[in-house]
């Protein structure tokens, strides 16, 4: 009687241990799940911005050519595209986004003032694709922002908590806009008296 309880004892751990050993199992299998999909989202971000980066010099060049006096805002959108394509961490592609998205908006305000380049095809092009490749960053960053979220929540949740801990699994930084961005847009209609 006394071996069948030990044996039994021993069923009862060894059941309870392998329980707690796949417990374990699947939350490391669904933080590194969330881990990589953060991965993946800032990927794709990445794949839009080399898109646009390769066709913002072709912007340039298209409105070089008609707006003469404009050099400044041509020079601070090339600068941007390079800070963008130099960020290291995810607050300085977000600093270099907000650069270059404000320089984008600048330029394409400006063009409004010159006739001969909104009537250029390839400008009128460049500027859809440019804008079309805004709407799919804007879209994938919320995508990647809801990525981490669900991440930076699982982790400081228990129990996952401990097993993040045990795996010195951090927060992650979300996509933010800057400042500026965030401040009411000023609305003024010219009305004629």
């Amino acid at each position: 009687m006394g071996m069948m309880l030990g044996v039994i004892l021993l069923g009862l751990f060894l059941f309870a241990g392998i329980g707690i050993l796949l417990y374990f199992v699947a939350i490391y299998n669904g933080l590194i799940l969330l881990s990589r999909n953060i991965d993946k989202a800032w990927a794709n971000i990445d794949v839009l911005l080399k898109q646009r980066y390769d066709e913002l010099p072709k912007l340039i060049k298209v409105c070089e050519g008609y707006m003469k006096y404009e050099r400044e805002t041509l020079e601070k959108i090339t600068a941007a595209r390079t800070n963008c394509l130099n960020a290291k961490t995810v607050g300085e592609a977000s600093q270099a986004e907000g650069e270059l998205a404000k320089g984008l908006k600048t330029l394409f305000a400006v063009a409004e003032n010159y006739p001969d380049l909104k009537a250029n095809q390839n400008f009128l092009q460049l500027q859809g694709r440019i804008s079309y490749l805004e709407g799919q960053i804007a879209d994938r960053r919320e995508f990647y922002n809801d990525s981490v979220n669900t991440y930076n929540i699982r982790i400081n949740q228990i129990p996952d908590m401990f097993v993040a801990n045990m795996l010195n699994m951090k927060s992650r930084e979300l996509f933010k806009a800057l400042e500026e961005e965030r401040k009411d847009v000023e609305i003024k209609f010219d009305f004629p008296k």
